[in-house]
């Protein structure tokens, strides 16, 4: 038997009976189809969340500035030597600590025994670029400047969900608040922070008020940069900050948007998997089955096959040929419909499709291997059977 011959017989065993075939190889695609979607969109999901991993957190730099006894080791307008490092959209600096946590703030001078009408909020002291620092907006009224700064005006500016505490909802009556006894004019209501949310129950000064509550010395800076500029100003925004003692600095870094898809497209990848391999499982079981099944059927034309001179090797291909080309077919269809699938979910979501070409080659070439693993035991049933035994 030529490979001609051989090829023909299991195409016409697969084609004798098409419904039983097409149901066989349904087990395959569905198989072969879950596990081209799952690693397509577990690919395309983890560039989508790397995406916004860089918009967002990727060029977000935090630096930790230690408190000293005497000198501190960064200053205020240190700030405009940081913001003039190329990369550096915005930046600014923070004075916070157990001094300005938790004290008194009160949107009135009256004292009404019938309601609550004094909060406890935390009050930091922040220089001008704050609201972009946060990557927030004003929502009413306006940030403190450099003027109210050099002249120490005692005027703030509170967090939207401060405002709600204080029932701060207009600002053109020059609202007053109270904080720990001491008045300040509202000017501003921050809000929208996609950075440090917290502070939006906080109350804000100048670095100038800030001192009356403690807050001298710089604790933090928040650093935006520009994407892909990171890492740079990782390591040159300690010096710029504190020239001389910038290994006192401590700067947090943002993680590897790399790592973040890695670990995207792994937890994807487990959670899916694993429902892939059991659907191949079951084809393969379908594929055994059915091919056991026609085994049995075809007894007598083993038989004559026998008698005629087909050696069990010839049986033997002949039954893996046909199971093989059951998967394969599977492999195909499923690998097809994988990729369509993925296409469609992309365009649902208006997200770019990423899928490895090297999947949709060995896809049907995985689904061929299974039929040929399920084919195996019936393929050696068959060639065991002795031509009387078979005939008979």
């Amino acid at each position: 038997m030529d490979v001609r011959d051989l090829v023909g017989e299991a195409v016409a065993g697969m084609l004798a009976r098409p419904v039983r075939s097409a149901l066989t190889t349904l087990g395959t695609v569905l198989g072969i189809t879950t596990l081209v979607v799952t690693l397509g969109v577990a690919a395309t999901a983890g560039n989508q969340i790397v995406g916004r991993f860089d918009e967002l957190v990727a060029t977000a730099i935090t630096v930790e500035v230690p408190e000293t006894e005497h000198v501190p080791l960064v200053e205020w307008d240190a700030i405009d030597r940081l913001t003039r490092l190329r990369g550096v959209v915005s930046a600014a600096a923070l004075a916070e600590g157990k001094d300005g946590a938790n004290l008194p703030v009160r949107s009135n001078d009256l004292v009404d025994p019938a309601r609550v009408t004094t909060q406890s909020l935390s009050v930091l002291a922040a220089s001008t670029g704050l609201p972009e620092a946060l990557r927030g907006r004003m929502v009413r009224g306006r940030f403190y400047d450099a003027g109210h700064v050099r002249r120490g005006d005692r005027v703030a500016v509170i967090g939207d969900q401060a405002a709600r505490l204080l029932g701060v909802t207009r600002l053109d009556p020059a609202p007053a608040i109270f904080i720990n006894g001491h008045a300040y004019t509202v000017i501003g209501v921050l809000g929208d922070l996609r950075r440090e949310r917290n502070l939006g129950s906080a109350v804000i000064v100048p670095p100038t008020a800030g001192r009356r509550f403690g807050l001298r010395q710089v604790s933090r800076v928040l650093v935006n940069t520009d994407l892909g500029a990171a890492a740079l100003i990782t390591r040159q925004a300690p010096a710029a900050l504190s020239p001389g003692n910038g290994d006192m600095l401590q700067v947090v870094a943002p993680p590897s948007p790399t790592r973040a898809r890695d670990q995207a497209q792994e937890d994807v990848n487990a959670l899916f998997l694993i429902l892939g391999l059991v659907s191949l499982l079951v084809g393969a079981v379908g594929i055994a089955n059915v091919t056991l099944v026609t085994v049995m059927e075809r007894v007598a034309e083993i038989g004559l096959r026998r008698s005629l001179g087909a050696a069990r090797r010839h049986i033997a291909a002949q039954f893996l040929l046909e199971s093989t080309l059951i998967g394969l077919t599977g492999g195909v269809i499923g690998a097809s419909v994988g990729v369509v699938a993925v296409v469609a979910v992309s365009a649902a979501k208006q997200w770019t499709p990423l899928l490895d070409a090297r999947l949709a080659i060995a896809a049907p070439v995985a689904g061929a291997l299974v039929g040929l693993l399920a084919g195996l035991y019936p393929a050696m049933r068959a060639a065991r059977m002795e031509p009387a035994d078979a005939l008979r």
